[in-house]
């Protein structure tokens, strides 16, 4: 599948469906995003003050670091590890399937 430091990232976005492999770990989905010239809204240039890059996490919660205090702070709900920030969670691994602008 995929290496230890490696993970594979699927951003979805008005039906279309944007598969990355060979991703370097350790990177935010903002991020990754912006790598790879997939648009994702960032009012706050990324900084986890805005909520503009919400996305929905639809599968590999689990692959991505806990919710951040920033989160917490702008109203994201623990309980719900589905809807983070984009430029908050981190991709540690595995695989990430990800639904921007929801």
């Amino acid at each position: 599948m995929t290496q230890d430091n490696k993970c594979k990232v699927v951003f979805r976005k008005d039906g279309e469906k944007i598969q990355l492999d060979d991703i370097d770990t350790g990177k935010t989905l903002l991020e990754i995003a912006n790598e790879n010239d997939v648009q994702i809204d960032q009012a706050c240039g990324g900084n986890g003050v805005c909520t503009t890059c919400m996305v929905k996490v639809k599968s590999g919660s689990e692959n991505l670091n806990e919710m951040t205090e920033k989160e917490e702070m702008m109203g994201l709900d623990p309980e719900q590890p589905e809807v983070r920030l984009g430029c908050q969670c981190i991709v540690n691994g595995g695989c990430c399937d990800a639904e921007i602008a929801f």
